[in-house]
């Protein structure tokens, strides 16, 4: 048997994943496995609940896709009940989204995923003043002096002398894999440290319009927050103000210090504009609506799919197509009533616990029987890879001018051919990409809530069908978000005022789901495919790749007890195991 490497968990997302890859004499990846430890039981806790207070739970999910979760659920049932939000509800709900899109992948660049790129030991060899040379080549941003780069370096020495690296802890330092130059290591750490404090300035709106943050409030029928410009407890003229500060914050770290990072690391990594694609076959369920959220014609985001890396055949999916769309459990810990070879759509799904395998610790996966507590979702029986790089393939493909300009530059600044959007380096300059795009969303969705309110088109919340005795005796619904890390679909069933059913598919599911009863691998488990490691018993390779998808398992996976209190913690640090 060929030696299998295991890296258990992966650390720097939320959640906890493990992955297990066999190599050959060259120490290049063969064969992938994707394991989420964790059991799944979020829909169980829904059922025989009042659907206005799914978004509540939802959103619990996690603490990271908190509002995604959340928009999804209200979506589900809206769509269910028949209500149609005012507009200015929904460019709201818009402005929420794209802040929470901007603050989540700069937070996922600095803090989870450039540490793959960045050597942070190495910036002590910097000199300040090359680093300074290079900040001011590249942006106006103010942090920009060599006495600025010099005490930062200096904060760096002070946690290595200590003994104790912190945040920095358990990193490959020194590895062969790293090639950038200390200045630029230096660069990067510096902006690592700006954007932690820079990610208080930019969650104001949704402090202002959702209360707080995580975990803003949202309601079936609009938005919690009236507007009234001579209210105390309503959005007024000052509370504006806050946002459109917020909005210029935002966009200036972007523009100033990611974009330009992103640019000014992406030339030393272009081996991995051949790596880290795997499927070709990519899934979005649209964002942004413009006016009728039924009309997904008028998205920013479009509701589509691409098969085989064929972007002049986008297919538009229906989340309802009970033919096409499918979860199933035949390498999952869950048991269908129909047996393992069933696939089930959302709207008829089950999430009933059958885990047989080993417990934790064990050397390996069964892989060739059930490893995992995450379904395999399937399009078509397709497995579909869901996040930036979809979101940019798809909106490139329709001819959307920001990212067709953007993608055009970047391609043309590193020299790239546009095969190199299909891969790890793609899916990270993706990121970069549609946060720009977002980000200059902003503004344009602020001036058209600001039109709104002038207009006198103030409500916010269409309560005609809030009361259960206006609804249906059955309804069944779908709502979606497209979260950072990918297409979230939730579906509902609600029988006389209850929820019956309630199946949740998110990017995470897609993304790292395990083989399917045709053997057909997942996007994790593809993209690791043909990876060489340079030092086996450090995977770094394994890192970049599976960071790159910006794994969320806490949205994925669940484990509670009977009644619903935790029964297990696992540990914060990884650990690698090469077997024989």
């Amino acid at each position: 048997m060929s030696p299998r490497i295991v890296v258990d968990p992966i650390t720097r997302i939320e959640g906890h994943l493990r992955i297990e890859a066999s190599l050959d004499a060259s120490n290049t990846i063969t064969e992938a496995y994707s394991s989420g430890t964790m059991v799944r039981g979020m829909e169980n806790i829904l059922k025989g609940r009042d659907p206005r207070d799914a978004w509540a739970i939802t959103q619990r999910a996690c603490g990271v896709c908190t509002s995604l979760h959340a928009i999804a659920s209200v979506r589900s049932v809206e769509d269910a009940l028949g209500i149609k939000i005012p507009k200015a509800a929904s460019i709201i709900r818009n402005m929420m989204l794209a802040q929470q899109y901007v603050h989540d992948h700069v937070m996922h660049f600095y803090v989870l995923h450039a540490l793959d790129f960045v050597d942070v030991v190495s910036a002590l060899a910097a000199d300040p003043k090359k680093t300074s040379d290079i900040q001011q080549s590249i942006s106006a941003w103010p942090n920009s002096s060599p006495a600025y780069f010099a005490d930062v370096r200096a904060k760096v020495q002070a946690i290595v002398d200590s003994g104790q690296l912190s945040l920095f802890s358990h990193g490959y330092w020194g590895h062969p894999a790293y090639k950038l130059p200390p200045e630029v290591n230096l660069l990067a750490v510096a902006h690592y440290l700006e954007c932690i404090d820079w990610q208080s300035q930019v969650t104001k709106i949704h402090t202002i319009f959702g209360g707080k943050n995580p975990h803003p409030n949202f309601v079936v029928g609009g938005v919690p927050l009236p507007i009234d410009m001579d209210g105390d407890q309503s959005l007024n003229a000052e509370k504006l103000s806050v946002i459109a500060d917020s909005i210029k914050k935002l966009n200036d770290f972007v523009d100033m210090v990611y974009i330009p990072d992103l640019l000014a690391v992406a030339p030393y990594y272009l081996d991995y504009a051949g790596l880290g694609e795997g499927l070709g076959n990519f899934l979005t369920w649209g964002e942004f609506p413009e006016g009728d959220i039924a009309d997904t014609s008028k998205y920013v985001v479009p509701r589509a799919l691409i098969l085989n890396r064929d972007l002049k055949n986008l297919i538009v999916p229906d989340p309802n197509d009970f033919d096409k769309m499918k979860e199933y459990v035949s390498r999952s810990w869950y048991a269908y009533k129909g047996g393992d070879g069933v696939g089930l759509h959302p709207l008829k799904g089950e999430t009933a616990f059958a885990y047989t395998g080993p417990k934790p610790p064990y050397e390996h996966l069964n892989v060739e029987g059930k490893y995992t507590w995450l379904k395999a979702p399937r399009w078509n029986d397709l497995p579909m890879e869901v996040g930036p790089l979809a979101r940019v393939l798809i909106m490139y493909a329709s001819g959307h001018k920001a990212t067709v300009g953007l993608v055009n530059t970047v391609l043309e600044t590193l020299k790239a051919p546009a095969a190199a959007l299909f891969s790890t380096l793609g899916r990270t300059a993706a990121r970069g990409i549609e946060t720009k795009v977002f980000g200059d969303l902003l503004p344009k969705l602020y001036g058209e809530l600001v039109a709104e309110i002038k207009a006198g088109r103030t409500a916010t919340f269409e309560g005609s069908r809030w009361e259960p005795h206006t609804w249906p005796s059955r309804a069944e619904g779908f709502g979606f978000a497209e979260a950072p890390r990918g297409a979230l679909g939730h579906w509902v069933v609600i029988q006389g005022g209850k929820i019956e059913n309630y199946q949740m598919v998110v990017p995470t599911t897609w993304n790292a789901s395990p083989r399917d009863p045709k053997d057909q691998p997942g996007a994790y488990e593809a993209s690791l495919v043909g990876t060489k490691l340079a030092v086996p018993d450090q995977p770094l390779e394994i890192l970049r790749t599976i960071h790159s998808f910006d794994p969320c398992m806490a949205c994925a996976i669940h484990m509670i007890d009977a009644e619903g209190r935790p029964v297990a913690e696992a540990g914060t640090g990884f650990n690698v195991v090469v077997e024989p």
